[in-house]
């Protein structure tokens, strides 16, 4: 093993809006916020999503392949009708994109994440 885990990066022009949307959607708390970063996760020390302010976002364009999704976050529901209820009430936009096990979701910045279940 070379290293852990530490944190995924996702790059955003409103960093407070789109970690305030990821600590709703999958229960983790601000551990570090700077003018241009923020930190969430269950706790400092522990693996955490990361928020990078960029100046101008081009949003992947999934699924094509101009500018593809590279990487994209995985949320496991019990309920694929109730969880987009609720993604969508944090201000997530429906892709478009579903199967029997998973839906496909952009967050405020417009990165693709998927609703999964079973």
């Amino acid at each position: 093993m070379v290293g852990t885990f530490h944190a995924l990066v996702i790059d955003c022009e409103d960093i407070e809006t789109t970690a305030k949307f990821y600590e709703s959607l999958v229960g983790m708390q601000r551990v570090d916020t700077e003018d241009d970063w923020i930190t969430i996760g269950d706790a400092p020390d522990r693996p955490a999503l990361a928020f990078q302010k960029v100046e101008k976002l081009t949003p992947p364009d999934w699924p094509g392949s101009e500018h593809p999704q590279q990487m994209h976050v995985d949320v496991r529901v019990d309920d694929l009708d109730d969880g987009e209820k609720e993604v969508l009430e944090l201000g997530a936009r429906k892709q478009g994109y579903e199967q029997e096990s998973f839906r496909v979701y952009l967050d405020p910045a417009g990165h693709p994440f998927c609703l999964v279940t079973g």
